[in-house]
C-alpha cells in the first residue's frame, strides 16, 4: 500500500490520455508566405497555426508538411528558396524541408515582428526598432542598427528589386529610409505622407514601390526619383497588404481590416472591382502568384483561400479553400460509429465536419439561413441579415441520412430548431417549432435529441414543454404532459435505444421518465440540485446528470435510481461523455480540469488541467481518441487513449490530488512522442507489482509446480510397468554429437572434472558407492539448525522418479538413518505449519508412508512425530472441508433456485 500511495503521489499528468494533434486549424493573423519550388515546379503557401506552420500545395491546396513546434506562438514569418524563417518572442529559427529547425538566432531583447531574407543573410527587426542582420549558416551577427522609436519606429521592410545591398524601411511616423547595409549608410530619407506606413510592396516595374498607409491610401511611388506616380484611397481603414498581378494585367489588390479587398486598374487609375467579405476578419496577407491569375489570401478567421481571375469583368471567384471555425466552438460530437468524423458548431454560425483521418474529408455544412428561397430569388450577396444565430445544441444520427435529414439543432435565442443533411452538406428542409407559440416570444429551444432509428426528434423548450417531431415530414407528433412536461426550463432530453423511454430534466430539480409511445408519465425523481446538462449512454442505459452545484449524478434508467455520485469539480460542468463500453464518465468543467470517473468502482481514476477551460468533450465510438474544444481556441484537440496500446494503472486518486497543467497538442502528429514514451516507461514502473509467495499466513497456499511433479507419486510403479519398453533400445549407427547434460527436469550441461593426477590409481574406491545425496545432507543440517528451506527447494526440482529415489534412500536399509527420517517428518510439519506448498506436503507425506509403512511402527521416535502430523493434517483438512461444503452449498442454490 505504501508503494501504491507513493506512486499516486508522484503522478501529476494524465495516465489515460496523451496529446495527439489539433484539427481545424488553418491560419491566423500572421501573413502567409508563398514560395516557388524550382525542383517540383509548383507554388507552396505557408500559413501559421500557433506554435507551428502548415505548408500547402497551391495546385490542390493539399497539406504537404507540418513543422515542428516552437516554444511560443509564431509572430511573423518569411521564406526564401531554401528555408522558412519563423520568429517567436525575441528568437527566430530557420526551418528546412518545411519541418525541421536547422538554425536558431538569438540576440534581440524585444519581440521580433519583421523578417526579411537577404541572400545568405536574414534581417530581423524587433518592436524596439533594433535591426540585426545575420549570416544564416554561421548564425553570427553581421550588422546591428538601432533606431529611435520616437523618431523612426520601423513598421515595414522591403528589399527593392535590382537594388543591390539595399533595403527600404517604413515607419509608424510616416517617413521612409533607404539603407545600404553593406556600407552601413543611410542613402536617402523619404519624408512620407505624415501618416504611418503599414505595407510595402515591389511593383512589377523597377524603381516603383507601392506604399500602404494607415489612412487607407495606397501610394505608387518611384523611389529612384522620389516621385509619386499615382494614389488610391480605400474607405475601409488601414492597408494591411498589397500585391500586383504579373500575368499581363495591370491590377493591384489591397487588403483591409474589415475583410474587403480592393482591385485597382493601374492604367486607368481607378477601382475596377471590390471583393467584399473575402474574409470575416482583417486580410492578413494577399499574394498574386507569379504569372498566374491566382490570388492567395489568409486572415485571422482561420481560412486560407485561393481566388481565380478568369471572368471578363476582372472579378475574382473562389477557387479553393481550407477553412475552419472563425469563433469559439459551442458543441462537438462524433458522427457515426467509425470514429472518423467530428461534427462541430461554432459562434460563427457554421456547422462543420472534421475528419480525424485526413483533411481532404473535411466539409462544411455552411451557415443556417432563415429562408433559402428568398436568398436565391433576390440574389442577396450579403447574407448576414438572414443568417441564423449560432447553434447551441445539436443531435445527430446516421441511420436514415440517405433518406432524410439526420441532424437536429437548436439556435441561440430561437424557438424553432433547424434540420441538417450531412450527406448533402446543407441545411435541411424544416424548421421545427410548436404551432401555438409565437415566434417573437421569449421562449427558446434548450435541448434536443434524436432517436436511434433517425425517425423522430425530441425538443425541449425553456417554457418546460417537450415535443416530438417526425424527421421525414417535419410534422408535430405530440407533447409530453397535459400542459407541459416541466414547470421550469428543460435542461436535457434523452431517448433510450429502443424508443421505449424518454427522460427529461427540468430546472425545477425534477427528472421525469415518460413512455415514448403514449406520452404518459411513468416516474418522477426529485434531485438535490438543478441539473445543468444530461447525457445518456444508450447501450448500457446509464444516465449522467451534471448539477448546478458542480456535482455529477449517475442513474440507471431501468431501476430509475441514482447509482453513483461524484464531486470534485470547482466550476460549472460544461460537458460530459461516456467511453464506448460505458465504464468511464469523462467530464470537463470551467475549473480547466478534465476528470475521468470509473463507474464500476465509483472512483476518480484520472485528472489533468489545461491552460484554457474546456467547453466540450466527446469520446470516439471506437475508444481511440478523446476530442476537446476550449475557450478562445478555434480548433478541436485530439487526445489518444493510452490504455489501448500500453498498460495503464487505474488506481483511484486521493481527494487531495493536485494535477498538473498539460499543454494542448499541436497540429503535428509526432509532437511529444518522446515525452509519451518516457511517460509510458514511468507508468510501467509505477504499476509493476510482484505477488508475494503467500498473501497471508492464515491462508492455505499451493505451490506453482505442475501437477505432473506430485500428482502421480503414489502410482509410479503402475506407470513404470506401462512404459516398460518391449525391446532394448538400439544404438544408432551414426549418432550425432550432443553436449552431455546432467539428468533432471532443469537441463544443465555436465562439466568434466579435470584430473590433476596424471597417474590415477585404477583401484575402485568403495566409498564412492556410499556417497550421500545433497537432499540427504540438507536434512542432516536441518536436525542442527531446524531450517528446511534448502532441502525443500532441492526436492521441488526433482521429477517423480527422483523424489521416490530420495525418499526410499532415507530408510536405514538403503543407507539412511532414523534421524534423517525424523528430519523429513519435521520438514513436512514445517510446511503444514506455514500453510505453504500444501499439496506438495500431502503428496510427499503419502509417498513416505507408502515406502516406509512396515518399519515405522518399530521406531518410537518416528511414531511420536507421526502422531503430531496426524492431528495437524486432520485439523487443516476439517477447516478446508467446511469451506468447500459452504461454497458448494451456495453454488447449488444459485444453480437450482428460481430467481
Amino acid at each position: 500500500m505504501a508503494e501504491m500511495e507513493s506512486a499516486v503521489e508522484g503522478r501529476t499528468a494524465s495516465v489515460l490520455f496523451a496529446g495527439f494533434r489539433a484539427l481545424g486549424l488553418f491560419s491566423n493573423e500572421v501573413p502567409h508566405v508563398v514560395r516557388y519550388s524550382a525542383l517540383k515546379r509548383r507554388f507552396f503557401v505557408t500559413t501559421c497555426v500557433g506554435k507551428s506552420f502548415h505548408t500547402y500545395d497551391v495546385q490542390k491546396l493539399s497539406l504537404v508538411a507540418v513543422s515542428n513546434s516552437v516554444p511560443q506562438d509564431i509572430c511573423c514569418m518569411a521564406a526564401d528558396g531554401r528555408l522558412v524563417f519563423a520568429a517567436y518572442g525575441n528568437v527566430f529559427s530557420a526551418f528546412a524541408r518545411n519541418k525541421e529547425i536547422v538554425h536558431t538566432f538569438k540576440g534581440h531583447k524585444a519581440e521580433i515582428h519583421l523578417l526579411q531574407p537577404f541572400g545568405d543573410h536574414v534581417i530581423s527587426v524587433d518592436t524596439d526598432s533594433v535591426l540585426i542582420i545575420w549570416h544564416i549558416y554561421s548564425e553570427e551577427e553581421y550588422l546591428q542598427l538601432t533606431f529611435d522609436k520616437s523618431v523612426f519606429k520601423i513598421s515595414t521592410i522591403l528589399h527593392p528589386s535590382t537594388y543591390l545591398n539595399k533595403i527600404l524601411l517604413g515607419s509608424e511616423q510616416g517617413s521612409l529610409q533607404l539603407w545600404n547595409i553593406k556600407s552601413n549608410k543611410l542613402l536617402y530619407t523619404f519624408p512620407g505622407w505624415k501618416v504611418g506606413v503599414t505595407a510595402l510592396q515591389q511593383a512589377p516595374a523597377v524603381d516603383v514601390v507601392a506604399i500602404g498607409l494607415v489612412s487607407g491610401q495606397v501610394v505608387i511611388h518611384n523611389i529612384k526619383y522620389d516621385e509619386t506616380l499615382m494614389k488610391f484611397h480605400q474607405d475601409w481603414g488601414p492597408i494591411t497588404s498589397i500585391s500586383f498581378r504579373t500575368d499581363g494585367h495591370p491590377i493591384m489588390a489591397a487588403g483591409s481590416p474589415c475583410g474587403h479587398i480592393g482591385l485597382w486598374d493601374l492604367e486607368d487609375k481607378k477601382l475596377i472591382n471590390q471583393m467584399r467579405n473575402a474574409h470575416s476578419t482583417a486580410i492578413s496577407g494577399l499574394t498574386f502568384l507569379h504569372r498566374e491569375p491566382l490570388l492567395v489570401t489568409n486572415g485571422a478567421d482561420n481560412a486560407l483561400r485561393i481566388w481565380i481571375f478568369d471572368g471578363p469583368t476582372g472579378e475574382g471567384r473562389l477557387l479553393r479553400i481550407r477553412m475552419g471555425h472563425s469563433a469559439s466552438l459551442t458543441k462537438i460530437r462524433y458522427y457515426g460509429q467509425n470514429g472518423q468524423q467530428i461534427l462541430s458548431a461554432s459562434q460563427d454560425g457554421t456547422l462543420q465536419s472534421f475528419s480525424t483521418v485526413h483533411e481532404k474529408f473535411n466539409k462544411s455544412l455552411g451557415h443556417g439561413l432563415v429562408n433559402k428561397k428568398i436568398v436565391k430569388r433576390k440574389g442577396l450577396q450579403n447574407t448576414m441579415s438572414v443568417r441564423l444565430p449560432p447553434i447551441t445544441q445539436f443531435a445527430a444520427e446516421e441511420a436514415r441520412q440517405s433518406d432524410w435529414d439526420g441532424i437536429i439543432a437548436c439556435h441561440q435565442g430561437k424557438l424553432s430548431c433547424s434540420t441538417w443533411n450531412y450527406q448533402r452538406s446543407t441545411i435541411g428542409a424544416y424548421f421545427l417549432k410548436p404551432r401555438g407559440v409565437k415566434t417573437n416570444s421569449s421562449i427558446t429551444a434548450t435541448a434536443v435529441d434524436i432517436t436511434s432509428c433517425g425517425n423522430f426528434a425530441i425538443i425541449g423548450l425553456s417554457s418546460g414543454a417537450v415535443d416530438v417531431y417526425n424527421m421525414q415530414s417535419g410534422i408535430h407528433r405530440g407533447s409530453f404532459g397535459d400542459d407541459k412536461a416541466h414547470t421550469g426550463s428543460v435542461r436535457g432530453v434523452a431517448v433510450d435505444g429502443l424508443n421505449q423511454l424518454v427522460v427529461t430534466a427540468g430546472s425545477e430539480r425534477l427528472l421525469k421518465f415518460w413512455n415514448f409511445k403514449t406520452k404518459v408519465l411513468i416516474h418522477s425523481l426529485g434531485l438535490d440540485s438543478s441539473p445543468n446538462m444530461m447525457l445518456l449512454h444508450r447501450d448500457s442505459g446509464i444516465l449522467g446528470l451534471a448539477m448546478d452545484d458542480f456535482s455529477i449524478a449517475v442513474l440507471d434508467i431501468e431501476t430509475r435510481k441514482i447509482v453513483r455520485e461524484f464531486s470534485g469539480h470547482h466550476g460549472q460542468i460544461n460537458d460530459m461523455t461516456f467511453s464506448p463500453d460505458g465504464r468511464w464518465l469523462i467530464s470537463a468543467a470551467m475549473d480547466c480540469s478534465v476528470r475521468t470517473w470509473d463507474l464500476p468502482s465509483g472512483c476518480l481514476i484520472d485528472c489533468f488541467l489545461l491552460d484554457s477551460a474546456p467547453l466540450n468533450v466527446t469520446m470516439s465510438p471506437t475508444g481511440d481518441f478523446l476530442a476537446t474544444s476550449h475557450v478562445d481556441h478555434l480548433g478541436i484537440y485530439l487526445w489518444s487513449n493510452i490504455s489501448l496500446y500500453s498498460v495503464v494503472s487505474l488506481r483511484p486518486l486521493p481527494p487531495d490530488y493536485v494535477p498538473s497543467i498539460v499543454m494542448l497538442p499541436g497540429t503535428c502528429q509526432t509532437q511529444g512522442m518522446e515525452d509519451l514514451e518516457e511517460k509510458t516507461e514511468l507508468s510501467d514502473e509505477m504499476i509493476e507489482y510482484e505477488s508475494p509467495e503467500q498473501l497471508s499466513e492464515q491462508l492455505v497456499t499451493l505451490s506453482l509446480l505442475p501437477e505432473s511433479r506430485w500428482k502421480n507419486l503414489l502410482n509410479l510403479d503402475i506407470i513404470k510397468k506401462k512404459n516398460k519398453p518391449k525391446e532394448p533400445p538400439k544404438v544408432p549407427q551414426s549418432a550425432p554429437f550432443f553436449i552431455p547434460t546432467v539428468p533432471g527436469l532443469v537441463p544443465r550441461f555436465a562439466v568434466p572434472e579435470p584430473s590433476s593426477d596424471p597417474q590415477q590409481s585404477k583401484v575402485v574406491n568403495l566409498g564412492i558407492l556410499a556417497q550421500k545425496s545433497n537432499f540427504y545432507l540438507k536434512l542432516e543440517e536441518g536436525l542442527l539448525n531446524n531450517q528446511y528451506e534448502a532441502a525443500l527447494n532441492l526436492l521441488k526440482e526433482l521429477g517423480p522418479s527422483g523424489i521416490e529415489t530420495e525418499l526410499r534412500n532415507l530408510s536405514p536399509d538403503d543407507g539412511g538413518s532414523v534421524e534423517v527420517m525424523r528430519s523429513f517428518l519435521n520438514m513436512i510439519g514445517m510446511m503444514l505449519d506455514r500453510k505453504r506448498d500444501f499439496e506438495l506436503a500431502q503428496a510427499y507425506l503419502a509417498l513416505f508412508l507408502k515406502l516406509h509403512l512396515r518399519m515405522l511402527p518399530s521406531e518410537p521416535a518416528l511414531l511420536e512425530e507421526l502422531v503430531k502430523l496426524s492431528s495437524q493434517v486432520e485439523k487443516d483438512w476439517t477447516h478446508l472441508q467446511s469451506l468447500f461444503n459452504q461454497s458448494m452449498c451456495v453454488l447449488n442454490y444459485i444453480k437450482s433456485a428460481f430467481l
